[in-house]
């Protein structure tokens, strides 16, 4: 069985566009491959926080991909942090990259922009530490939003490169992009991917959004102004938009439902429907997951012991073939 990873921020809200694009992917892998699915709260903190609450988040986050499908008693779920062979190897990843390799990272560039008075070297050195979390578990397949192909790439580049000069250690992991539905855009602005965003909130329908918000939301969806449903995003982003998520939220293709509109109006009409039909029982069962914490951490404390006894292995691998003084 191939063995796949990903991971998850826990800052901001999840939203419609996580979970069309990743996690509902997620809850489909975790019954026909050895998934591993990690809270990276490590990750969270390239960019300043306050005490507490990354834990706190990590948290709600955890419930609330339990919510949406997650089984732990199926797939490896676990908190990042609560492996320490997550940093250890990330130090020995940092060894074999370049500085003009990281200086090449898109995401840095983006974010590093955005924080004009502090930038952590975390934010630079991110890569590494991703490519230590993937290379951990053996991971075959990665499944990620089009955006992060270049952190696998350059993850394969480190492994190769450790490979090469120590011999076979890492396994080489492949980028899986999913088709159906990895592409939802910000409702006010469609030509942006859906995110957590001050600028344009009314943009974005969180999961956890009530019924009324969300037929709010899609229904004041920037579409463009005739009035034609065709399934482009080139040239119709709004309208594209809303068959993607429809499409998405119905298990259908985009292009066959265009077929079926002639104007906007009962497009967003139906797009809200069926967003409100599929996000309520995810609703309903993160109500009862909140309730219950100590039984969440009793979970994740499960995942982080079997996700352990791989990673120990993985480090005590590279030790080896690197030739560092056995303890």
């Amino acid at each position: 069985m191939k063995r796949v990873f990903s991971g998850i921020q826990p800052s901001g809200e999840l939203h419609l566009g996580n979970y069309l694009g990743a996690i509902r992917n997620w809850v489909e892998m975790q019954h026909s491959a050895d998934a591993f699915f990690c809270v990276v709260d490590l990750h969270a903190l390239t960019i300043p926080k306050e005490s507490g609450e990354v834990g706190a988040a990590s948290l709600r986050l955890s419930q609330l991909l339990m919510a949406c499908g997650l089984d732990p008693h199926v797939c490896t779920m676990f908190v990042q942090s609560h492996v320490r062979e997550h940093t250890e190897l990330a130090w020995l990843m940092e060894c074999h990259v370049s500085f003009g390799e990281l200086s090449r990272m898109t995401q840095f560039k983006d974010k590093s922009a955005q924080q004009k008075d502090f930038i952590s070297a975390g934010l630079f050195t991110y890569p590494a530490l991703q490519a230590a979390d993937i290379l951990l578990y053996d991971t075959d397949e990665v499944p990620v939003g089009a955006d992060q192909r270049q952190h696998i790439e350059i993850t394969r580049d480190i492994a190769e490169r450790f490979n090469g000069r120590y011999g076979e250690t890492f396994v080489l992991p492949e980028a899986v992009i999913p088709q159906a539905g990895a592409r939802v855009m910000d409702l006010q602005e469609p030509t942006n991917k859906m995110s957590k965003s001050l600028e344009s909130p009314r943009g974005t329908v969180d999961l956890l959004d009530p019924p009324e918000v969300v037929v709010k939301k899609i229904k004041s969806a920037e579409t463009d102004s005739d009035t034609e449903v065709r399934f482009d995003f080139e040239t119709k982003p709004g309208v594209s938009n809303l068959l993607s998520i429809l499409a998405a939220a119905t298990q259908r293709d985009p292009n066959e439902i265009a077929g079926d509109y002639e104007m906007y109006g009962p497009l967003k009409a139906d797009a809200a429907d069926a967003v409100v039909e599929m996000l309520t029982p995810i609703q309903a069962r993160f109500t009862e997951l909140e309730a219950d914490p100590a039984e969440t951490a009793r979970l994740l404390e499960f995942g982080a012991d079997k996700a352990q006894e791989i990673a120990a292995a993985t480090v005590k691998r590279a030790k080896a073939n690197l030739g560092l003084l056995a303890n």
